[in-house]
């Protein structure tokens, strides 16, 4: 049960943050964060948030994350519906709080395509989640000193994508960040691309990592 109490907990604080932080830059004259404050923000809240609960749960905070590794036989069956329970919990009360907050803010730092078509929205939640969890996978096939930076390393790439991909798609690469604000604020026209694309990404990347690392030396079954 802790584990799983982590997963919740972790997913809120990445989601309360991350997405505050657009809240606030939406409703604070002059644009005080920018995109790059808002990179910074949610690549921090995944870091802060591996180091927090990293140790109890593995710090998925992420639906994605938890069905690729399931995959990459890296979690055992029986936790994966827990954990994205939990984790959208978390991300749902996140929005939650943000909506209680700014009544009056309709999208929640909710994501949507930026470009006409949602196909370039679609592809590149693929590509900037490949990306997210190749990282991933490259300390899963790690050694435990390599672990010790870990989340350094992929709140870093979290910061990156965000960075390039916010005015495009949203950046979410993970679909409980996305669900939270959809589900509160009602905007829930483009959420199957965040639902799918995420999953799809971090799938592919699970294939790509054992191409390139070669599979772990402990698997779950």
């Amino acid at each position: 049960m802790k584990k799983y109490l982590a997963e919740g907990i972790g997913t809120f604080g990445l989601v309360f943050a991350g997405t505050g932080s657009v809240v606030v830059n939406s409703v604070t004259p002059g644009d005080p964060l920018g995109l790059v404050g808002i990179s910074i923000v949610f690549g921090l809240a995944v870091m802060t948030m591996i180091y927090a609960v990293g140790d109890v749960s593995g710090a998925h905070i992420n639906p994605a994350v938890t069905l690729a590794l399931w995959v990459g036989r890296r979690l055992p069956g029986k936790d994966v519906l827990p954990y994205i329970v939990a984790q959208c919990i978390g991300a749902v009360l996140a929005s939650l709080c943000l909506h209680l907050a700014f009544p009056m803010e309709e999208a929640l730092g909710g994501t949507a395509p930026r470009w006409q078509h949602p196909f370039e929205s679609f592809a590149f939640e693929i590509v900037l989640t490949f990306l997210l969890m190749f990282v991933i996978m490259g300390f899963v096939t790690g050694s435990g000193d390599k672990g010790l930076i870990a989340g350094a390393a992929i709140g870093a790439v979290v910061c990156m994508n965000v960075f390039v991909g916010a005015r495009i798609s949203g950046a979410s690469m993970n679909p409980a960040r996305s669900l939270g604000p959809a589900l509160v604020s009602g905007n829930m026209a483009s959420l199957w691309i965040y639902m799918t694309a995420p999953v799809i990404g971090a799938l592919i990347a699970v294939v790509a990592s054992r191409f390139v690392h070669g599979p772990p030396a402990a698997q779950v079954d």
